[in-house]
């Protein structure tokens, strides 16, 4: 099995790792070559030669501004041999932006599949992400044996846009639930509870949840090393600002997530994993105090 991946940050370097750790004959590019040190793949000299030499090519970057320039620069997917070719998405994109990289890539014969995943670097080394697709199924169906070795669950929403609406949706929840874990944790030690046991108590109530068993460690002891960003999540709140405008829907609390992200992102902690928001709201109720 041959495939292409594109893009190696935290959750590409990841998903690359499971791919070639599961057999698949992979060839990697990224901006910057040194980030596929250690990995077991091929690396090409070019987005254009790397489709030109595989029959599918996973994307994984940071925005749409990176899709659309991976697929069209001068040296991009599309100059390359691309017709019949699968690009598989994950990025999470904005949702103007994937209905248009539908169409550009059908324009050059090739077959785009939008396909963001929910999962960070722990479930992608373990190929235990959930990937949410929209695209063509006869596709859909030919990108089935390499999807399977990185998801353990894959929900196919047809229409295009759909499977970035939902992702969206799902980091709005996401991102809400870290502020609201962040504030409440601030508060308590305000109040003068324990943290260790205020999260002890918050995992017996109503902040019980994935999240606050992934990020416990973390909020004790204050340490935040990126599996999802402070900028990513708030690059998403941003698109999910745009789909909620673009539905006429409403959505009282992506004003207060903006908020609290950019409170973290200008107190130097942009690139730390998005639970560092409570390290800012932490020290906005110190100074406020």
């Amino acid at each position: 099995m041959k495939a292409g991946l594109i893009g190696l940050g935290h959750l590409g370097r990841a998903m690359a790792t499971r791919l070639a750790a599961e057999g698949v004959d992979l060839t990697v590019w990224n901006r910057t070559l040194t980030k596929a040190e250690g990995l077991k793949v091929q690396i090409s000299s070019s987005p254009a030669a790397l489709i030109s030499s595989v029959e599918v090519v996973i994307l994984n970057l940071f925005d749409s501004a990176a899709v659309r320039d991976v697929l069209t620069a001068d040296d991009g997917v599309l100059k390359g041999v691309c017709a019949d070719k699968i690009i598989i998405d994950t990025t999470t994109n904005h949702p103007d932006a994937v209905r248009s990289f539908h169409e550009t890539v059908k324009s050059r014969g090739a077959w785009y599949l939008e396909a963001p995943v929910i999962g960070s670097v722990g479930p992608a080394l373990q190929g235990n992400l959930i990937m949410l697709v929209s695209g063509v199924q006869a596709a859909f169906d030919r990108a089935q044996p390499f999807i399977s070795r990185l998801c353990k669950e894959v929900h196919f929403l047809g229409e295009p846009g759909r499977a970035t609406q939902m992702k969206l949706i799902n980091n709005f929840v996401l991102g809400t639930f870290m502020v609201a874990l962040g504030e409440a944790l601030a508060l308590a030690e305000s109040a003068g509870i324990d943290k260790k046991m205020a999260l002890e108590i918050l995992g017996h109530g109503g902040g019980n949840s994935a999240v606050l068993q992934a990020k416990r460690e973390s909020l004790l002891n204050e340490s935040f090393p990126a599996h999802f960003s402070v900028k990513a999540i708030l690059k998403d709140i941003r698109y999910v600002e745009d789909l909620a405008d673009q539905l006429h829907r409403p959505v009282t609390l992506v004003g207060a997530d903006k908020d609290a992200y950019n409170l973290a992102a200008g107190s130097g902690f942009a690139e730390e994993d998005f639970s560092a928001v409570y390290k800012s709201l932490k020290g906005r109720a110190d100074r406020d105090g």
